[in-house]
Order: structure tokens, then sequence, then C-alpha cells
């Protein structure tokens, strides 16, 4: 589901409860990669002990269920275009420099 908010442009996978599994954030008109987050990885990452340079390189998920969201109005996405997003967003992230 694609939003935008002070430029920047937000899609999420939302897992069958609601809560947002995977996050790509996307800034301006170029639409630069902000952000590219997953949930299992960051859950892997906090239990590592790797939080901080996991968050720092990919950023984090939506904190709150989507039930819990106010005031947007989501567009839906099918899974092939989140991966269409997902894909190009998360190499470009991870090619850079920590």
């Amino acid at each position: 589901m694609p939003g935008v908010e002070k430029h920047i442009w937000f899609y999420f996978e939302v897992g069958a409860e609601g809560w947002v599994t995977r996050q790509v954030e996307l800034q301006g008109s170029e639409r630069t990669p902000i952000a590219a987050a997953s949930l299992d990885e960051w859950q892997q990452a906090h239990d590592a002990g790797r939080l901080y340079e996991y968050d720092r390189r990919f950023g984090i998920t939506a904190e709150l269920p989507l039930s819990e969201w106010e005031g947007h109005k989501p567009e839906q996405l099918t899974s092939e275009e989140f991966e269409e997003v997902w894909g190009p967003a998360r190499r470009q992230i991870a090619s850079q420099p920590n």
C-alpha cells in the first residue's frame, strides 16, 4: 500500500494480523530509497545485538498494526507490485557503504 507524506512514499507489506512485515520508504521526486526494512530481519538483529546497525542501514517497520492507523487511505498493491519496489530499493540501500 503506497502513501505519501512530506514527499516520502511508504510501501507496506502487511501480514494476516495487520502488522507491517516489510516496509519501503522512497523520498522526493526521484523516489530515492531511504528505508527497506523487514520485521523478521529486525527481530534477528535485535536478538543478535545488532539492532543499531540494522536500523541505521535499513530502517524499521511501523510499530502499530495497520488497523490502528488513523487518517491514512492506503491503496492496495499486489505482491508483485510490492516486490517491484522492494527489490530495487533493498539492493540500492544494501550496496551503500555503512
